[in-house]
């Protein structure tokens, strides 16, 4: 009767344990793969996306991307426009208003 409860038991703590979820979200975009490895929006403007993506396996730094001006701001800096095929456009289709 022991032998059973513990198969019983060890069978019920195998089902009820999940792996953790990973919060990645990729699409197939123009012939790459874009992934939002992590993204925060912005309290102050719900316009802006703090993100980093990945394209096609390719991680790139935390970086923030504006939804209205249609640009993205590097850590040094840098503005850069969307081009066509860019994650900026991924992350703002993904989350529009």
């Amino acid at each position: 009767m022991i032998k059973y409860m513990v198969i019983l038991l060890i069978f019920v703590f195998s089902v009820s344990w999940t792996s953790p979820a990973w919060a990645m979200m990729c699409r197939n975009y123009e012939g790459h793969e874009i992934c939002i490895l992590s993204i925060k929006r912005s309290a102050k403007k719900y316009w802006e996306y703090q993100a980093s993506v990945s394209v096609d396996g390719v991680k790139t730094p935390v970086e923030i991307y504006n939804c209205r001006g249609r640009f993205k701001l590097q850590k040094d800096g840098k503005v850069i426009q969307f081009t066509q095929n860019s994650p900026g456009e991924v992350i703002c289709s993904f989350f529009k208003k």
